[in-house]
């Protein structure tokens, strides 16, 4: 594959096409054309009755010390199994995952691990691990710590700022950066990582105040990179490799959780949409920047829009009753059923809200999504469909403004699924229809957003994040 000019000028490695890992790495992985494991049945959206089995599981899962929780979790990694980060923490992922082990043993899929199974699976996972050579260890020239799979990325040179390290025939590589105080900013890395061009497509990105996540994938081959802010500076790591190698997706997430941008330091919190149970959701095999300090925080409902003082308009379900902003009691002044469209009267945070857009967006066009995450706004790029809009949006974002590159409201994300699923460990984009400009202007009248009497001009997705995240909410029905 030819390195494109603007690739490496938007500072990504070339993303050729990579052989196969060891055998003994892949032992865990089934087959092409083995049958799919069956795990235990997902949990039903909505408030109902507790699983017996998923609650025996979490009992017997939490009655474990945090430090054999995790090794559970970061086996089930290795053993192909569980696409998330390894936290400790009980849900859904995990005891799915521990079902898909289990009945790819051969055995009941319980989700419960009893001593021999438990020893079976820690043993399974390490003899993978060990098969890679995965190696987790400080990167002298930058300072972070990052596991590598030294067997697959046995080339280790220096770069201006880090780390290379890459594979015997140059086609999966791995960097790491720092960045001095002062050299850069998280916006401008942001811009730069997500930038898109017709070789380079991104599939995610999450920008939250001290980190950001952007995923994505050329014709051959797909490309992951994080960056974490810090007293330090920042610093971050890129990995592209081919998107036919199935091995290097389970890769992502080992190095992902591994990674640990200024150790010794509070740790900053990972990006965590979460979708169900008590543990992170995996967007594009989003990693962690250390242990968490606490539990995960359920997400909410969706997502509010601060128009005005003590106006905020979300899409809620009929069946809402006892909505809730920010975890304060809301008064619904006007709703619209056939969009779901609903003003609601509550406390409103200070910020500026986004003017709405003169006209509605061609397809094609590129917009930002704001959208109240479990730890804060986050911010997903996405482009305006026929159809609404395609982004990878996770639970919580119903009701998520989208704006153009100008910061100007186009619409609110009409719904999503309930449990979006991951596909080889990544969040796939997904077309989501829209709450369009004509229906908001008629639900707010006089309290909808002034349109600008001129053209702004475009601005950086990191920028409309940074201007417009406190008028973003999260919104809960039935407190």
């Amino acid at each position: 594959m030819p390195r494109p000019a603007r690739l490496l000028a938007a500072g990504l490695l070339p993303l050729l096409a990579c052989g196969p890992l060891a055998p003994a790495a892949v032992a865990q992985t089934p087959g092409p054309g083995a049958p799919a494991a069956k795990a235990p049945a997902p949990r039903p959206a909505g408030p109902a009755t507790p699983d017996p089995a998923f609650e025996a599981a979490r009992a017997a899962f939490e009655a474990r010390p945090e430090a054999e929780r995790r090794a559970v979790q970061d086996a089930l990694v290795w053993a192909g199994s569980y696409n998330s980060v390894v936290t400790g923490a009980f849900g859904r992922r995990t005891y799915e995952a521990i079902g898909a082990w289990q009945a790819k043993a051969g055995g009941p899929a319980t989700g419960i691990l009893d001593e021999p199974a438990r020893a079976a699976l820690l043993a399974a996972g390490e003899a993978a691990r060990r098969a890679a050579r995965f190696t987790v260890a400080p990167d002298p020239a930058t300072g972070l710590v990052i596991g590598v799979p030294e067997r697959l990325l046995s080339k280790r040179s220096r770069i201006a700022g880090g780390t290379r390290w890459q594979s015997p025939d140059g086609r999966i590589t791995l960097d790491t950066k720092a960045y001095a105080p002062g050299e850069t900013d998280l916006d401008a890395l942001f811009a730069q990582s997500a930038a898109a061009t017709p070789e380079r497509k991104v599939t995610y990105s999450l920008k939250r105040p001290d980190f950001t996540v952007v995923t994505g994938e050329t014709a051959g081959g797909k490309f992951y990179i994080r960056h974490a802010a810090g007293p330090a500076g920042l610093r971050g790591f890129t990995l592209s490799y081919d998107k036919a190698s199935r091995d290097m997706d389970r890769l992502v997430i080992a190095i992902a959780n591994s990674f640990l941008p200024f150790p010794g330091e509070a740790p900053a919190a990972p990006p965590r949409p979460v979708a169900t149970g008590a543990e992170p959701a995996a967007p594009a095999t989003r990693p962690t920047a250390g242990p968490p300090t606490g539990q995960p925080t359920a997400p909410a409902t969706g997502t509010g829009l601060v128009v005005a003082p003590r106006r905020i308009v979300a899409v809620l379900p009929g069946s809402c009753a006892g909505p809730r902003v920010a975890g304060e009691p809301a008064r619904v002044l006007r709703r619209d059923d056939a969009s779901g469209l609903a003003l609601l009267d509550g406390a409103t945070p200070p910020g500026a809200s986004p003017a709405l857009a003169p006209a509605p967006a061609a397809p094609g066009e590129a917009a930002i999504v704001l959208a109240a995450g479990a730890d804060g706004p986050t911010v997903t790029t996405g482009e305006v469909a026929a159809a609404g809009l395609l982004a990878p949006l996770q639970p919580g974002a119903a009701g998520a403004p989208v704006l153009d590159r100008s910061g100007r409201l186009l619409g609110l994300v009409a719904r999503l699924p309930a449990q979006p699923r991951l596909v080889a460990g990544v969040l796939p984009p997904l077309t989501h229809p829209l709450v369009g400009l004509a229906a908001l202007k008629t639900l707010l009248g006089p309290d909808a957003p002034a349109t600008p009497a001129r053209d702004t001009p475009p601005l950086t997705a990191g920028a409309i994040a940074g201007r417009f995240a406190g008028a973003v909410v999260g919104v809960r029905c039935g407190g």
